[in-house]
């Protein structure tokens, strides 16, 4: 994809929008993620993950408004995207929860041959992606904005990934929590018809005991299959990079557990 022209009427750092009271961002539409692109207009579920209201800094809004037209999207459930368009036709592995996108830009870096539609609800994180996509060529990078299951659910054709990715997602510890998880039956079976046959779907997490409930689950689901043939835990593949969170939590002495399954 070519690069945007230079505006040299009026530089990007005197567009940056507005701050609200509580600290986010708000962009008009096109120029940057919608707080709730969704709307209200979508059933009512318990969701696995909350909205976080951080302060997007000013670097942060400039790659948000210099690179969200072209690389960035709501989701908003009324339309399917095309991939094959949207990549240039390359392979596309989907990554739910990038935090602020240091080992999603490694990875695209890495690996330019694959594309990476990466979400999250986080904007300082999109824009810090945006930000480092930029300055770094890395053109095979998409930022989603928004819920994942609606975006499986609605926006995706049948067999449209290569690949899912879900490194480090919310444990919800209490058990009272366990339901906001976002690796259960109901989240597979969906991801499964989305994913082309062979498509690989990587977890990885810190949490022990969820560690143990994402291979629980994924074993005894009928459209994965354990890349392990030992049916356990896979070693860290070389393609996953050590992020900065990950090394606090092995300072910490958390293990690290990496799940590898294959759709059938």
């Amino acid at each position: 994809m070519s690069e945007q022209p230079e505006n040299t009427a009026q530089p990007v750092a005197e567009s940056v929008p507005p701050v609200t009271q509580r600290g986010s961002q708000r962009f008009a539409p096109g120029e940057g993620p919608l707080p709730d692109p969704a709307g209200s207009h979508h059933e009512r579920r318990i969701r696995s993950f909350q909205p976080r209201r951080s302060r997007v800094t000013t670097s942060q809004a400039e790659a948000l408004l210099k690179r969200w037209p072209d690389w960035g999207l709501d989701i908003d459930g009324k339309r399917v995207l095309d991939l094959g368009e949207m990549f240039d036709g390359l392979p596309v592995v989907m990554e739910i929860g990038f935090g602020m996108g240091e080992a999603t830009a490694q990875m695209a870096a890495a690996d330019p041959g694959t594309g990476i539609l990466a979400v999250d609800v986080h904007t300082p994180g999109q824009g810090n992606l945006l930000g480092l996509a930029d300055r770094n060529g890395l053109t095979n990078v998409r930022v989603a904005n928004g819920d994942a299951i609606i975006l499986l659910r609605e926006m995706l054709d049948k067999d449209a990934l290569d690949g899912c990715r879900v490194y480090f997602p919310d444990p919800w510890p209490k058990a009272r929590h366990h339901k906001r998880r976002l690796i259960q039956p109901e989240f597979l079976g969906l991801l499964a018809t989305r994913l082309k046959p062979g498509g690989v779907l990587h977890c990885a997490t810190d949490w022990e005991p969820y560690a143990e409930q994402m291979l629980e689950v994924l074993s005894a689901h009928p459209d994965f299959e354990n890349t392990e043939a030992d049916g356990g835990f896979s070693p860290r593949p070389d393609f996953r990079p050590l992020t900065r969170f990950e090394g606090q939590g092995l300072d910490k002495g958390h293990v690290v557990h990496d799940l590898l399954f294959r759709r059938k």
